[in-house]
């Protein structure tokens, strides 16, 4: 993991932690705090806590400086600088790897780590923390302790089923900061190296084989979330914070193992999902989102114990009750700009919503319905709604999303085009004059967005289509948030209408492979607020209305 030169470099760093306790110390004395020799554990607010403390964030900038000063660390090409490690949750091989100066003044150097943590702690607002409230924190076994505390209030980030080995990953930290911290916080390194054994993942090489792993994570699962009914506090719901996309296929079916599984023991453990929020949380530059369309928000799940006179549902009234609530919901988080590549996931809490109010959802021949059932019936209810919102779209609109979704952008059969543009109220010759298509030789093609007009003025085209509109938002954005912001200002209302269309194409694009145009349409929705705010600031270009579109 380390070159010799790296292991000494570091192991320096460590042994004068030793060295410059004393002249925080010292510091600290000539502050005059008192000269105690109660430490930070123990509830000390002298001269050896302070030095606890001071010390405890240098060890935290010292794992800082491993995870930069290590033999797998990559280059960072556009920044031009060494990689961390961890771009991932993973310890990868790597072909070559790239070596910081940790004593120099760029990226990888002890001087940069540290006045990173120095600009933290200047954004810290000290009137509010600065108060007598005493605070105690204990690090203890959730899924143990959770019962024993009177009425608590939950909010946690649960393991995601069998993708991330968390024990494993901290170790590669987890040996420095013993080496560092041990004399101060004994409890919390007393073990050699993590624990293991009580970490609730489906981890196949520790429970024997891959069904013992998902049995044994669903019975801690559901172990710990049976506590936390049975104490969590009247008032306040439990909120799980949730961001990650886990999927398989099977028998052609896009499915997410985690999610299922996390969701089934919430509702078999009692627990009735009341609200779901995405907030945006993942950083668009980190490693496993550059050039992808990954998830870029944590859905936060609020839920509460399910009412003990929670009544039983039939499948028809379950998705009666779909039907008339999801929609609603799902215009709400179109509104809030949520990411298509988030809108499954955030589509999953307003339909577990409906799903875990019942005690149970029973199928025709009387069984339960399991929670992937229901996540698939949430899902084509999604489907039906933003299929369903293509009937607001012109004509030449609606030919182009059908097009599209049978042939891309590739060429198709005049025939098939003029067939598709009667069912759609419009003609090949019109989508063409339109300047979304092409026509020649027995063949017709959608035009891409980099073959469209640069110089398209829509108040100036006699036959203006949200296709056009949402394509050249995409170029216009390629090219910066103001220019996108110009044409959204002149457009009008037609605005609104191409953002639902990018949250349709996206699904289509998505669910047939094309990740570049799924890239494009959610990078739109992301940017959304910011090119809206922009255009209402405008200088009061014309707006395009949509009387007679």
């Amino acid at each position: 993991l380390f070159t010799d030169r790296q292991l000494l470099a570091l192991s320096t760093f460590c042994d004068l932690l030793i060295k410059v306790r004393k002249v925080i110390e010292e510091d600290a004395r000539s502050a005059g705090l008192v000269n105690g020799g109660v430490y930070l554990r123990t509830g000390g607010k002298g001269v050896a806590a302070y030095a606890d403390a001071a010390i405890t964030y240098l060890a935290f900038a010292i794992d800082k400086l491993v995870d930069l000063n290590n033999s797998l660390a990559l280059w960072e090409p556009d920044a031009q600088c060494p990689r961390h490690l961890f771009g991932r949750q993973s310890v990868p091989m790597v072909w070559d790897f790239a070596e910081a100066n940790p004593l120099g003044s760029s990226s990888g150097s002890w001087k940069v780590i540290i006045d990173g943590i120095v600009r933290a702690f200047q954004s810290i607002p000290w009137p509010l923390v600065q108060t007598s409230a005493e605070v105690r924190i204990s690090q203890l076994d959730a899924s143990q302790h959770v019962g024993s505390v009177a009425s608590p209030v939950v909010c946690t980030d649960p393991p995601y089923y069998d993708n991330i080995s968390y024990a494993d990953l901290s170790d590669f930290f987890y040996v420095w900061m013993r080496r560092n911290l041990r004399q101060i916080w004994p409890n919390e390194t007393a073990t050699l190296l993590t624990p293991k054994s009580e970490e609730i993942i489906a981890n196949p090489y520790r429970a024997g084989s891959k069904k013992q792993a998902k049995a044994r994570f669903e019975e801690g699962m559901s172990l710990f979330l049976k506590r936390l009914v049975a104490s969590q506090h009247p008032q306040f719901p439990a909120t799980v914070f949730y961001a990650f996309k886990q999927q398989e296929t099977n028998r052609q079916e896009v499915q997410s193992t985690g999610w299922e599984t996390f969701l089934q023991a919430l509702v078999d453990a009692g627990m009735w999902i009341t609200a779901t929020w995405p907030i945006r949380t993942e950083m668009p530059s980190r490693m496993v989102a550059m050039g992808t369309n990954a998830l870029a928000t944590s859905i936060v799940i609020a839920c509460r114990p399910r009412q003990a006179n929670a009544p039983l549902a039939t499948r028809r009234e379950f998705l009666d009750a779909l039907k008339a609530e999801l929609p609603g919901r799902l215009r709400l988080l179109q509104d809030q700009a949520i990411a298509p590549v988030d809108m499954a996931q955030s589509a999953i809490g307003p339909g577990m919503e409906v799903f875990s109010r019942y005690a149970r959802v029973l199928e025709a021949d009387g069984t339960p319905m399991p929670v992937r059932t229901a996540l698939a019936l949430v899902n084509e209810v999604l489907e039906e709604v933003l299929s369903e919102e293509a009937a607001e779209f012109d004509g030449d609109t609606r030919w182009a999303i059908t097009w599209y979704e049978q042939y891309g952008h590739d060429d198709g059969p005049f025939g098939d085009a003029d067939t598709l543009s009667k069912a759609k109220n419009t003609s090949v010759a019109g989508v063409v004059k339109a300047g979304i298509a092409e026509s020649k030789s027995g063949k017709v093609r959608l035009l891409t967005r980099q073959e469209l007009d640069t110089e398209w003025d829509p108040v100036a085209d006699v036959r203006p289509t949200v296709w056009e509109v949402t394509h050249h938002l995409i170029a216009r954005l390629d090219d910066s948030e103001i220019a996108a912001a110009d044409l959204l200002r002149k457009v009008g209302g037609m605005g609104d209408r191409a953002r639902r269309l990018a949250y349709l194409l996206y699904q289509t694009a998505d669910r047939q492979g094309r990740s570049a145009d799924a890239v494009a349409y959610n990078s739109l929705i992301r940017a959304w607020h910011d090119i809206a705010g922009l255009a209402a600031t405008g200088n009061g270009s014309t707006a395009l209305t949509l009387e007679g579109i």
